[in-house]
């Protein structure tokens, strides 16, 4: 039984003795706030590719407010417009097609109050152009996960998503609220582990999004049944609050792709865009390190965020896997992503804060691939702890981090990870405390704060909270917090490997005021409340 929230509404457009306007008329449809709804037609597309005909509406509202939506073609005699609306009440449309019988169809939505849980899309804060909000006004810490062939995992069963259902569960579980993903990829250019079960390498798929295989293409049409299986990870990853943040091309996992800008490559992208714009969960990414490895020039990555923003009637955040690009056009992107191997994390981080002072900062990938039981990409940081120590640099800097597990991030994915042993297991039990850290002490709205402390990191509101990542080298720090006011410092000790805290009793401030680590040699954060 389909559920409220993505109810699909199959509207019958017929010939036979009742014209299409009137059958659409007599239709009304029912939808919650920014959930996806499919409303359907049937007419026969004739000689012409599905694909290629140009179909539409416009949704307008009782205070004036509008949108255009594109719709696409679900094979067959079928054509959908999928949508999801911001605001409650009446939403009137007439459709637009080069086909006559899909032109000039009228009918109403009415949009109810959004599901329980639901938060609406992700967007830029409107007080502070750096952070993101849901739509509902709440705040959005991204915290981020790889897994680039999540669209394998179950794209050869008809029946449903086990699998991705499964891993899905396990991630959200431990804090990550964003998937970074590939709508295809291949395989990797590089060796496989010669221990690596058979069961667990998606490389090579025998799916493809285009006609034929990757290994003879048939660029002239499009799968649409490759399509609705992936509709259905999208869903499950809205169901479980994640984000996709879906990657529409990758150039380096050797993927048979049209010619760029040829009616093959421009068809797959429209499609693409035409089909998931409606997620509410949904951030585009146009590519996948996208101007590495000689395919495309940034000229042509800009004529894809020109074609996206034209077509998606939703206006979905919209970023690039490359941060030349951005730091070159940030004016083309909703913010930066960045791939940043540097030892030094945070001052990298901070200065590409303070280059582009507007824009949130996505550290997409910081050389840190934490191992498994079988090994697929030698990266610069292997170990759990050294993982996570960057992940909470990238934070102190005020960017937002995403994590790789060896054998999630790419061809190789285990997803029944606890069927592991426990030695074996990737600790992302870290992130779920570092994601109940930041709603602990709503480190959204805190900045970094240089001049508060003689070492570490800090994070504060500059007035009576500072939250500082204490390296595991330090023995003391020495925090140098506003002294007008506040007679005493209450201190409370975080494990970000344990996830527990520590309290100690206030005690009255001093001009120098020198705080010994609980553990030396671990990295800890130290919570300091002022008080009057």
């Amino acid at each position: 039984m389909l559920s409220f929230r993505y109810l699909s509404i199959l509207l019958i457009v017929t010939l036979l003795g009742v014209s299409p306007s009137r059958a659409q008329e007599s239709s009304n449809h029912s939808v919650a706030k920014w959930a996806p709804l499919d409303i359907g037609f049937t007419a026969d597309p004739g000689a012409q590719l599905g694909f290629d005909i140009d179909f539409s509406a416009r949704f307008v509202n009782s205070s004036g407010h509008s949108r255009s939506i594109p719709g696409f073609w679900d094979g067959g005699m079928r054509f959908v417009l999928r949508l999801a609306l911001p605001s409650e009440g009446i939403w009137t449309y007439e459709t637009a097609s080069s086909l006559a019988a899909l032109d000039g169809l009228r009918g109403t939505v009415r949009v109810g109050p959004a599901a329980l849980g639901q938060r609406g899309p992700i967007g830029l804060a409107p007080d502070d152009s750096r952070r993101f909000v849901y739509a509902d006004g709440s705040r959005y810490f991204p915290l981020a996960f790889e897994i680039d062939w999540l669209f394998a995992l179950d794209s050869e069963n008809a029946d449903g998503i086990p699998k991705s259902e499964t891993l899905l569960k396990y991630v959200a579980r431990h804090g990550f609220n964003q998937v970074v993903m590939n709508v295809f990829a291949y395989d990797v250019r590089w060796p496989r582990d010669p221990t690596l079960p058979k069961e667990f390498d998606y490389g090579k798929p025998r799916v493809f999004p285009f006609g034929g295989d990757n290994t003879k293409p048939d660029f002239s049409t499009l799968n649409v049944e490759y399509f609705q299986r992936f509709d259905r990870v999208l869903r499950e990853l809205d169901r479980r609050g994640i984000a996709a943040h879906v990657m529409i091309y990758v150039w380096n996992k050797l993927v048979s792709w049209p010619e760029a800008n040829s009616d093959a490559d421009n068809r797959y992208f429209d499609y693409v865009v035409k089909r998931y714009q409606a997620f509410p969960n949904l951030i585009w990414d146009i590519s996948k390190e996208a101007t590495g490895y000689g395919h495309n020039d940034r000229a042509y990555i800009t004529q894809r965020i020109e074609r996206l923003r034209a077509l998606d009637g939703h206006d979905r955040l919209v970023t690039v896997h490359d941060y030349g690009y951005c730091h070159r056009f940030p004016e083309t992107v909703d913010f930066i992503s960045v791939q940043n191997w540097h030892s030094e994390t945070w001052h990298v981080m901070r200065q590409i804060r303070n280059d582009h002072p507007k824009m949130p900062i996505f550290n997409i990938e910081h050389g840190g691939y934490e191992e498994g039981p079988y090994h697929v990409f030698a990266g610069n940081y292997y170990r759990p702890e050294v993982n996570l120590e960057r992940a909470y640099h990238i934070v102190f800097a005020g960017a937002y981090p995403t994590h790789y597990w060896q054998d999630t991030s790419w061809n190789v994915v285990i997803h029944d990870i606890e069927r592991l042993p426990h030695s074996d297991r990737p600790k992302l039990d870290y992130y779920r405390h570092l994601a109940e850290l930041v709603a602990k002490y709503d480190l959204t709205r805190l900045e970094p704060t240089t001049g508060k402390a003689n070492s570490g990191f800090c994070l504060s509101n500059d007035t009576d909270l500072f939250v500082y990542l204490v390296p595991k080298e330090n023995d003391v720090i020495i925090p140098r917090p506003p002294r007008d006011g506040f007679r005493q410092i209450q201190l409370t000790w975080f494990d970000p490997f344990t996830g527990t805290y520590d309290e100690e009793e206030p005690f009255d401030m001093v001009q120098w005021n020198r705080i010994r680590i609980p553990e030396p040699g671990t990295m800890r954060v130290m919570i300091m409340r002022m008080l009057p």
